[in-house]
């Protein structure tokens, strides 16, 4: 299973920890790993690149984190956006995603 665990700060969502595997399909051939894969760097990138926001990113195996230094709106869209293709995954393929947002 996916765990993607968010982090909201000031009404912001400032941080995200995604790691473990969906378990749809085997290696190479998950599609539910490769959606969460491709939203997930496309929101990495999109803040840390496009945006240039100050943020931190972690790569381990089967793990990646985004912390923001701040709160910032343009980067709470991506991460809105982002939490949403969760959502909207987890409810298409039951018991591959689990979703936690906690307040920091």
């Amino acid at each position: 299973m996916v765990k993607a665990d968010f982090a909201e700060r000031e009404g912001m969502l400032v941080a995200f920890d995604v790691s473990g595997h969906a378990g749809f399909a085997g290696a190479g051939e998950d599609i539910v790993c490769a959606g969460v894969s491709s939203t997930l760097q496309m929101t990495a990138n999109g803040i840390t690149e496009v945006l240039g926001l100050d943020a931190t990113v972690t790569v381990e195996d089967n793990r990646i984190q985004l912390k923001l230094k701040a709160p910032e709106k343009r980067a709470d869209d991506f991460l809105r956006a982002f939490l949403l293709q969760l959502t909207l995954l987890s409810e298409a393929y039951p018991h591959t995603i689990k979703i936690n947002v906690s307040e920091v």
